[in-house]
């Protein structure tokens, strides 16, 4: 007597993934030239990960002063990049979910670097170098929101690590004697 064989899985949808240019992350995002770290995204999957490229020029206005001769990216620039393409997976999400489309400016939705945890940097960013940035999103923590990242020049790691993002644009009152708002 022969039993059936187990029934066949279900087979589960792939996520939809969008790609996105030079405008329209000008639309998602608040930053402008020379804070403008991202030059374009693909494999977004709204709300859980992405992937991202910055190309690196000669012309960086960040490498004129970073070690005159022998131009480096600033590691800080790499984790702003990295935010960057986090920020675009977050607003991916409110453009392209289900249901309508959020109102007003989609950059206005971006949140805060809340903070930067095992960030560990193994090779230097140069000109002439093409960062290939990822980010997936992982456990959220209230109105914060823990994201794993990596850049790689080549399939070699430039810098990877861990960042703790706000969901949105939260201000407290700023201390005594000082102009402006904290974050978080």
């Amino acid at each position: 007597m022969t039993r059936p064989g187990p029934a066949p899985a279900a087979a589960v949808p792939a996520a939809r993934t969008y790609a996105y240019g030079p405008d329209d992350i000008a639309r998602m995002l608040p930053h402008r030239p020379p804070m403008l770290m991202l030059d374009r995204a693909f494999d977004v999957v709204p709300g859980v990960s992405g992937h991202g490229v910055k190309c690196v020029t000669a012309g960086d206005p960040c490498l004129a002063g970073h070690y005159p001769g022998h131009p480096i990216m600033p590691g800080v620039l790499l984790v702003e990049a990295m935010a960057q393409l986090v920020a675009v997976v977050y607003v991916a999400d409110a453009v392209e979910g289900p249901g309508p489309a959020p109102d007003g400016d989609p950059a206005e939705g971006v949140g805060y670097l809340g903070s930067i945890r095992d960030m560990k940097f193994s090779r230097l960013v140069i000109p002439g170098d093409r960062l290939l940035l990822e980010a997936r999103l992982g456990p959220r923590l209230g109105t914060l929101r823990q994201v794993s990242v990596r850049a790689t020049v080549d399939r070699e790691t430039a810098a990877a690590g861990t960042l703790v993002v706000t969901s949105g644009r939260t201000t407290t009152p700023a201390p005594a004697g000082r102009p402006g708002g904290g974050v978080l």
